[in-house]
């Protein structure tokens, strides 16, 4: 009788129809369960406010539609304006956004240290991916630990007093190349500050030599271009992968693709033998290397190879990318936001000049000395980063386990992202917060808590570049103003008009006339 009943049903021509259905109804299941456990687990979020969203879909439409206008930092301060500094952004899983500069500073301090944050398991993913291996950001915990030890005492501010010299022999370049442009010339100071960004680091990190001509035995010349256009397709494909395009996608014949692997292979062909040549050294501990410069031999690679035999071959290069793309664009954007805003602002220009002069005066120039006399600059640059938050200085973090921000309950696995441009806008922190007024920075009344800078991030995870950025803007701005006068070509659209990549940067390269000062 079953081989009967077996007959008829392998016969009936009603199966496939039948075999639909269950395939749909099983389908439909399968994601009526999941939606109702994902409603479920984040339940408490319903209470904060959110943007409009798709029934669907939650807010990742106009997420990706942000990411390709390069406008989604704009997207989140916009945002923070309407809903108010906490609010939730229905993605899979969802994120909450914080825009208040001392609470997103409490929370990744706290949350870092009690272990109920952590790097998110995408963005670790993501930040992985960047070289091909784990790299010092995409980790937690003691394999993190490890590596942020190993290059710490390599950027802090007493191991980069030893660099200064490279820092100073790179700004001077860009003075000189100034003067040599004709008056009222038309200058696009971003890549401008590209260029001189990208020399230093690659000087300090590989030992490549800063001003470009100098030959080098230990692997291929620096092609600025290229190496721009590399880490410029680097950052576009993070921010793809953290607004939802997956990893593997990297292996299909597109152009995303083509370009991503022609971008490595161009980094790895500059950093590749120059790590291979630093693990042979670590290997043969040598006594005499004559045919290796001194300023490789001195070089970030070198001592960290040497330093730390957990690194192979392909971390290092990973590592090495990281940092070279973290030290790049950051301090160059920042610089040509400063240039703008100086620009604008004649008050600050006059006494940012003579605070320049003065220090010329005493100490014949920019020298690590005189560096500590220049707090005026420094809170130029401070101003700059508050206004325009070039990065967001700490990746985004995930809740380990359930907890409690500004009194609302934040479920495990809710990511918890920030507005920086929203919170260094926060008008209960910074008084007058659209006016460009670095006084603010220096004027603090004694007893009265330090003002937030969350640009570089905040606690054990705080930017590991910081300093060094500080003292490059430092000393490259101090320099144009002893030597420039100068005007915005396109007036105040150049510092309104941004584009946004992983980064921020002006859309249009802050063109600047620059005037030589007579008395210079």
């Amino acid at each position: 009788m079953f081989q009967e009943i077996a007959a008829q049903i392998a016969i009936s021509p009603s199966l496939p129809y039948l075999a639909t259905a269950l395939g749909i109804t099983s389908i439909a299941g399968l994601l009526g369960w999941r939606w109702w456990q994902r409603k479920n687990t984040y339940k408490s979020l319903e209470l904060l406010p959110c943007p409009p969203k798709h029934w669907l879909l939650g807010n990742i439409p106009q997420v990706l539609a942000a990411v390709k206008q390069k406008k989604f930092f704009q997207l989140l301060f916009d945002w923070s304006k309407q809903l108010g500094p906490i609010y939730v952004l229905w993605i899979d899983p969802p994120i909450l956004v914080l825009s208040q500069p001392k609470v997103i500073e409490n929370t990744i301090v706290n949350g870092i240290k009690d272990g109920s944050l952590v790097r998110s398991k995408q963005s670790r993913q993501v930040l992985n991916d960047l070289g091909g291996a784990p790299v010092m950001i995409g980790e937690n915990g003691s394999e993190w630990q490890w590596r942020r030890q190993t290059w710490n005492r390599e950027f802090n501010s007493s191991g980069l007093s030893k660099y200064f010299e490279i820092i100073n022999q790179a700004c001077e370049q860009v003075i000189a190349k100034l003067h040599q442009d004709a008056p009222q010339t038309e200058v696009k100071v971003d890549f401008l500050f590209v260029e001189l960004t990208m020399r230093v680091i690659f000087c300090l990190v590989l030992g490549i030599p800063v001003d470009g001509k100098s030959s080098s035995s230990e692997g291929p010349p620096l092609d600025i271009l290229k190496a721009y256009e590399a880490m410029s397709i680097f950052g576009y494909r993070v921010l793809r992968l953290f607004s939802g395009e997956k990893i593997w996608m990297k292996y299909l014949p597109t152009k995303a693709s083509r370009d991503y692997w022609r971008a490595m292979a161009y980094l790895e062909g500059v950093i590749g033998p120059r790590v291979d040549l630093a693990l042979k050294m670590r290997a043969q501990n040598p006594t005499n290397w004559g045919q290796v410069s001194p300023m490789f031999q001195e070089s970030m690679l070198v001592k960290i190879a040497a330093k730390e035999q957990k690194y192979t071959r392909k971390t290092l290069i990973a590592e090495a990318i990281e940092l070279l793309a973290a030290g790049t664009d950051t301090t160059a954007h920042t610089l040509s936001f400063a240039v703008g805003e100086l620009a604008l602002n004649p008050r600050v220009f006059q006494k940012a000049q003579a605070v320049v002069d003065q220090s010329w005066q005493s100490n014949g120039g920019i020298n690590t000395e005189s560096l500590k006399k220049l707090n005026y600059i420094s809170g130029i640059i401070k101003e700059t980063l508050r206004l325009y938050s070039v990065a967001s200085g700490s990746t985004s973090l995930e809740a380990e386990r359930d907890t409690v921000i500004e009194g609302n309950l934040i479920p495990r696995g809710t990511i918890i992202s920030w507005s920086i441009l929203g919170a260094g806008r926060d008008p209960e922190v910074y008084s007058n917060p659209k006016e460009f007024w670095p006084e603010r920075w220096l004027d603090q009344g004694k007893g009265s808590s330090p003002l937030p800078m969350i640009t570089f991030g905040s606690g054990s995870h705080r930017c590991l570049g910081e300093h060094m950025a500080m003292v490059e803007a430092t000393v490259m701005l101090g320099m144009l103003l002893r030597y420039f006068d100068w005007e915005l070509v396109n007036g105040r659209s150049s510092v309104e008009e941004l584009q946004q990549n992983l980064l921020i940067y002006p859309s249009d390269g802050m063109p600047v006339r620059f005037q030589a000062r007579p008395t210079c």
